[in-house]
């Protein structure tokens, strides 16, 4: 029986063809695809400027930069995050602190954030976890009048919405990323948005080791040009071949959220058939893109590493929920408050599969795998009985 990944990405002979493309103009570095590219993904976002870089990582770092964040100041991260969120605070020399975040959605909320602030907090970075979409408008509520900015990490959350527009529209500094676990892929890579051109303006510089005219730029004009190096900048540039795949992969982006959400309303009907568990699923005014599908089984089935292991017997690639950062050896001996509810979720959660190409047969496998295993049986008996009643539901038997 062939296994299934919990995730691979769409690609094909168009993005093949878009790369194959770029390599044949002899233009592979930052040149006009990332130009177009950034008009493009500003533009799906309903305006605003768009600055394409080598990750989110970079993409979060250049936010603090230009915020002109760093020693002695304080950023508030959810913990419950990718260690990215949390290491590029100390990037630029500020203290992380780390927020809780509420059970239903995995993400921070004014309510976890306003008992970490204080006078030396500078910014704090909202992420929509697991493409979930966050009360940005909540936190920025909260800070707003305290003069503490809000950055969104939106690495996972590229089609997902909030309020009836895209997640990241209007925001004044967004990170997105284009890592092959996303829904938009360019292999590696990120963009940073906003609504500020001054700031897109530094960030393109920045991003070019704080040049002041771009390569690009040097290469198109007739006459010499001689740059200079206005501030300390960094080499976060993006390919055009890169961009090239990300343009192919924006004009598939409906489709991959439509296939998405009906896949995982298709897991939210079918689970449902085991008591106690509780699945992932769109905040009160917002949708998300299932860019992972988390899972908490219930207490009395088994383990959640014990699931993980009998999952991958039967050729089902499953994984942990999202990271702690604070739990990780990085931030050992590192101050942080209570996070009961994020080390609930990172103990307790796991990530299934769930792809573009996911047939309803790999569906289906996965779960009767569930339906079998969280009742205590692992080839028989009730777990039978409850992948039998889900046949009535449109679970096939593998």
């Amino acid at each position: 029986m062939s296994s299934i990944p919990v995730m691979t990405p769409w690609l094909g002979e168009q993005e093949a063809q878009a790369a194959a493309d770029a390599v044949r103009s002899g233009w592979v570095a930052q040149g006009p695809r990332v130009a177009e590219f950034e008009r493009a993904f500003a533009d799906r976002l309903g305006g605003g400027e768009a600055v394409a870089v080598s990750s989110c990582t970079t993409a979060l770092h250049l936010a603090l930069v230009l915020l002109d964040i760093g020693p002695g100041d304080e950023v508030v991260v959810p913990s419950l995050s990718f260690i990215a969120t949390a290491n590029v605070v100390r990037y630029v020399g500020a203290t992380v602190v780390f927020a809780d975040v509420e059970a239903s959605t995995g993400n921070v909320t004014p309510d976890t954030v306003a008992p970490v602030l204080t006078g030396r907090t500078r910014a704090v970075i909202v992420v929509h976890q697991g493409g979930v979409p966050a009360d940005v408008d909540g936190v920025s509520q909260l800070c707003g009048p305290r003069g503490v900015a809000v950055i969104e990490d939106a690495a996972c959350a590229v089609g997902s919405t909030m309020n009836g527009r895209s997640v990241g529209a209007g925001a004044p500094l967004a990170a997105w990323s284009f890592h092959p676990r996303k829904l938009l892929t360019t292999g590696e890579g990120g963009m940073l948005t906003t609504t500020d051109p001054t700031w897109a303006a530094r960030a393109r510089r920045l991003r070019e080791h704080g040049m002041n005219v771009s390569a690009a730029e040097r290469h198109r004009s007739r006459a010499p040009v001689l740059e200079s190096y206005v501030e300390t900048g960094f080499n976060y540039r993006m390919t055009d071949i890169q961009a090239a795949v990300g343009l192919v992969q924006l004009a598939k982006l409906d489709a991959m959220v439509e296939r998405r959400r009906f896949l995982a309303e298709r897991y939210q009907r079918l689970l449902a058939a085991i008591p106690g568990l509780v699945t992932v699923g769109d905040p009160s005014n917002g949708t998300t893109n299932y860019q992972s599908f988390w899972v908490v089984p219930p207490t009395s089935a088994v383990s959640r590493n014990e699931l993980l292991a009998r999952l991958a017997e039967r050729g089902i690639s499953a994984r942990r929920g999202i990271m702690a950062s604070h739990l990780e050896p990085a931030y050992g001996g590192h101050r942080r408050d209570d996070l009961p509810v994020t080390e609930w979720l990172t103990g307790q959660s796991l990530i299934l599969p769930l792809f573009h190409t996911m047939t309803e047969q790999q569906h289906d496998r996965v779960v009767a795998a569930l339906l079998d295993i969280t009742a205590g049986s692992d080839g028989g008996g009730a777990g039978a009985d409850l992948a039998d009643a889900a046949v009535g539901q449109g679970v096939r038997r593998p």
